[in-house]
């Protein structure tokens, strides 16, 4: 039987997924393993269960267009970690390499087709490590889900109630409602890395 911790984290990784039929059968159970989540406070599993509640109410493609729109458009509220860090550079593929081999070391071999980055694959690596684990991981990208959390909250958006429960798990500092948001992405130009090669310099005439 898994640990209230890794139920917690699991709950929290669910929350985070695409919001298709499978996830809205598994809500009341979800909710029932954040009640249950001693290692949070009161108002973050108010947060959280009001999240769960929005993700039943409503029509199923409106909850999957409202996330396609807020975490696949755009950096600021991407659920791929090292994308916050390195961009589409080259360091985001060595650093992914890194992480997948730490999934590996316990024996965990990634299925599907999220990157080793992505967040609700993090927690669930998290959930089948040893719960000091949690704290010091979590700390290593509080920056990073301090932002995320944030930028979540300028979108008046309650998923942003669960980077703020792993701030809060981690021993964190929790978010800035009042931090700036930077501006919408040029989408045609965000992808583009810098070119391996420089071209030639011309010859002086």
């Amino acid at each position: 039987m898994a640990s209230e911790h890794a139920t917690t984290l699991r709950a929290l990784a669910a929350l985070l997924a695409y919001p298709d039929a499978e996830l809205r059968a598994a809500l009341p159970e979800i909710a029932d393993a954040l009640r249950a989540a001693h290692g949070l406070d009161a108002q973050r599993r108010d947060e959280l269960l009001a999240l769960t509640r929005e993700l039943g109410q409503g029509e199923l493609l409106d909850a999957e267009a409202r996330y396609v729109e807020l975490f696949d458009h755009g950096r600021s509220t991407s659920l791929n970690l090292f994308e916050h860090v390195h961009g589409d550079g080259r360091e985001r593929g060595s650093a992914m390499l890194e992480l997948r081999e730490r999934y590996r070391r316990i024996g965990l071999e990634q299925r599907g087709h999220e990157l080793p980055d992505h967040l609700p694959v993090l927690l669930e690596y998290l959930s089948c490590c040893e719960p000091a684990e949690t704290p010091e991981l979590l700390g290593e990208c509080a920056h990073v889900l301090r932002k995320l959390g944030n930028a979540l909250v300028k979108r008046g958006s309650r998923y942003a109630a669960v980077p703020a429960a792993l701030l809060a798990l981690a021993g964190e500092e929790g978010l800035d409602p009042h931090a700036p948001v930077p501006p919408p992405e040029d989408i045609d130009t965000s992808w583009e890395e810098r070119p391996a090669f420089e071209p030639p310099a011309e010859a002086a005439p």
